[in-house]
């Protein structure tokens, strides 16, 4: 099967054209058709981080996935080939960038019917991530949440697009995102969100002037460490801060006076370890495909880079690192050999 890997760490250009055996489906696998896959922060860095493993010539990124399971395991039970499917997958296998790609299918489920594949593969991984932060990290209940507030920081990019409107069609939440440029806040507020601030600024006046002392309900989904202090200083008396990127450090003694709560959301955890409740990942992403089909949310494609090769990946990759993107970047179909 052709696929994009690299043998060594490095910058976009280590990423290259190869061809690898084509896998096989056992227990509860799916081997997938790859139509669509999207790029995410974590491409990027585990391209920086993490060369080939053991018994790997090139090691292969990619998860988010839309395609067509082929084949299938002796041991699979809700999913069969020729359905249309969308995931993210695991972290400790090898990645979708590749023609055939082995998942376990409980972290798998249809693909929303009202969209094709390149607008599927960009909701998988932010999607888990966004639905895992509010409803199962911050503690967020359905319907609920009136008369508390969100504050949602880089809400522009590709776990901010969803989860402001998660909580803004899905809760009683006020949603305060914030972002830096003109088109961003746009993007912000045409996907739900009541108020959009800017990061570059100091937050707690900006909040005052929308009538907001205090925040219940923090997501910081980027540069945490730059803007901690002034996230304590507006997380409200018992409030709750949840983070998902990879600040340098975090002194959790500033929260100790408001008995604030930090929370850390990692949607690979429950893949990675195989939890017990590994299966909510396929339960969440068909209501998220429900409520995509309803009409609730819309896809947050913001562009459709080109065909899957290493070429198109490596552009895509070096966009992305620029930290610049509006919703997500896609790739989809193969060149013609």
């Amino acid at each position: 099967m052709r696929a994009i890997g690299y043998q060594q760490t490095g910058d976009p250009e280590v990423l290259e054209d190869v061809e690898l055996p084509d896998p096989e489906p056992t227990g509860r696998d799916l081997l997938v058709e790859v139509r669509a896959i999207s790029v995410n922060p974590v491409d990027t860095k585990v391209r920086r981080r993490q060369g080939p493993g053991e018994g790997e010539t090139h090691h292969v990124l990619g998860w988010d996935v839309a395609g067509v399971v082929r084949s299938v395991g002796g041991e699979v039970v809700d999913l069969a080939p020729g359905d249309e499917v969308w995931y993210a997958g695991s972290l400790v296998r090898p990645g979708a960038n590749a023609e055939l790609h082995l998942v376990d299918e409980r972290l798998v489920s249809r693909k929303p019917a009202s969209l094709d594949f390149a607008q599927a593969a960009a909701l998988p991984l932010t999607a888990i991530t966004a639905w895992e932060l509010l409803f199962d990290r911050l503690g967020v209940e359905r319907d609920r949440g009136e008369g508390s507030t969100l504050l949602v920081v880089g809400a522009a990019g590709g776990v901010g697009s969803i989860l402001v409107q998660l909580a803004a069609q899905l809760t009683q939440l006020r949603v305060v995102g914030t972002a830096s440029r003109p088109e961003s806040a746009d993007w912000v507020r045409r996907l739900g969100a009541h108020d959009v601030i800017d990061h570059r600024s100091p937050l707690a006046p900006q909040l005052a002037d929308l009538g907001v002392e205090s925040v219940e309900l923090i997501a910081s989904l980027t540069h945490t460490d730059e803007h901690y202090e002034q996230l304590v200083e507006v997380l409200a008396p018992q409030g709750h801060l949840g983070v998902i990127d990879d600040p340098a450090g975090l002194d959790v003694m500033p929260l100790k006076q408001k008995s604030g709560s930090l929370h850390w959301e990692f949607m690979f955890t429950r893949s990675m370890f195989e939890t017990p409740d590994m299966e909510e990942q396929q339960r969440l992403l068909a209501e998220v495909a429900a409520l995509v089909d309803e009409g609730t949310l819309r896809t947050t494609t913001d562009a459709v880079y080109g065909s899957i090769d290493a070429a198109t990946l490596q552009r895509a990759h070096a966009f992305v690192e620029r930290g610049r993107a509006v919703g997500k970047v896609v790739l989809a179909g193969w060149p013609t050999p």
